[in-house]
């Protein structure tokens, strides 16, 4: 794709491009669903020389394949992350000139591939993030000579695509402002003002440069920049985006990740956030949900006191099943969750699940009366029901 002037069309992921040809196709899938029409892929260097050919014809594949599902490509050529900083020195350059001509070469006419990322944050790393004031200025000029010295090669070797640079922090983006086609940083910020300042600073580059801005990351569970807020605010700018990341897997899967393996979703609410819709956080005119209004907790909480209520009498007690405990729980549970009464982070109904998916004679059915029970009263105090 030839250089643009504006990518805020941009609806992308990263995405660890690695598995098999069914893992990959599966997990586009869930993207092309999504209406995603863009990946960022971390290129190994290490994993080229083993073998570069095959390592060269598993990439054409899988931006093909990308494109086949109409999902363009953005290669990551160097990952400043836990980067080996020997690299850095201009003996090595001519080694990474080759694989970085190999790479470019075999994807350069590619019509899925919408630009190169140079390096992904390079300064999110050791080497620059302890540097000594004493050091910092040696670091960061070898750093930054690297970068530059590489996207002045990708530009030799392709003048026709765009490039950029993956900063960590909007407040990087000037050492190679200069030398790229696109301005691309990240943003895990914790609160509105500080993600609604970085789009402020951001624009204000834009426009000292006269070049497009992308967020080539952004949305952490663990960092107080969930989906909804980050999405929210970049699109209020107009601004293109990749989340970090599509699957749930791996050592990021606890506070990244949009979709498991099997095609279930972490959170609805993110996927909301994609296609447009944020929740509303107006006290003036957001609806409180009334479980009750047709009666339908009085009735809920009447299964459950029927299912409880074993039958004792002399010489006949009988224990309900827990099917019927189950049963009670789910019409509590439905009504909880459906009115985000609830934490979804242990929702009530895959608990709920997890016992029916056992034999009935293996299921803990005091742990199920228990639950059952608080999952009525949870209802009773949300509805102020005495």
């Amino acid at each position: 794709m030839k250089l643009l002037q504006d990518y805020s069309f941009v609806r992308g992921v990263c995405y660890g491009w690695g598995g098999d040809q069914a893992t990959i196709e599966r997990d586009l899938g869930y993207a092309q669903r999504l209406r995603i029409n863009s990946t960022r892929i971390w290129l190994m260097y290490r994993q080229y020389w083993q073998d570069p050919k095959a390592f060269i014809a598993k990439l054409v594949n899988y931006v093909r394949t990308a494109h086949s599902f109409g999902i363009s490509t953005m290669p990551i050529l160097w990952n400043g992350n836990m980067i080996d900083v020997s690299i850095l020195e201009p003996g090595y350059w001519p080694t990474g000139e080759q694989y970085v001509a190999d790479v470019v070469n075999a994807l350069k006419d590619e019509p899925g591939l919408i630009m190169w990322d140079i390096m992904n944050e390079p300064s999110c790393n050791d080497y620059m993030l302890k540097a000594t004031p004493e050091e910092k200025p040696e670091r960061e000029a070898k750093m930054w000579g690297f970068v530059r010295h590489f996207c002045a090669y990708v530009r030799q070797l392709d003048p026709a695509n765009a490039i950029t640079v993956g900063h960590t922090w909007v407040c990087d983006i000037e050492p190679t402002a200069d030398v790229v086609d696109v301005i691309s940083f990240h943003d895990y910020l914790e609160t509105r003002q500080r993600v609604e300042n970085t789009y402020l600073e951001a624009e204000r580059l834009s426009a000292k440069y006269g070049k497009p801005l992308l967020n080539t990351e952004l949305a952490c569970l663990g960092r107080a920049n969930p989906y909804d807020m980050a999405l929210e605010i970049c699109e209020r700018h107009h601004v293109g985006w990749y989340l970090f990341e599509l699957m749930v897997h791996g050592y990021w899967g606890d506070i990244h990740g949009i979709v498991y393996p099997d095609g279930t979703v972490r959170d609805p609410a993110i996927i909301a956030a994609i296609m447009g819709f944020h929740r509303n956080r107006d006290l003036a005119t957001r609806v409180r949900p009334n479980p009750n209004k047709e009666g339908h907790v009085y009735q809920a909480l009447k299964l459950v006191e029927e299912a409880l209520n074993d039958d004792r009498r002399v010489f006949q007690h009988q224990k309900k099943s827990t099917d019927e405990l189950l049963e009670a729980a789910e019409y509590c549970a439905n009504l909880l969750e459906g009115c985000e009464m609830v934490a979804m982070v242990d929702a009530p109904t895959a608990r709920i699940l997890a016992w029916r998916k056992q034999p009935e004679g293996e299921r803990d059915r005091e742990a199920i009366r228990a639950f059952t029970y608080d999952l009525a009263q949870t209802l009773k105090k949300y509805c102020q029901i005495l």
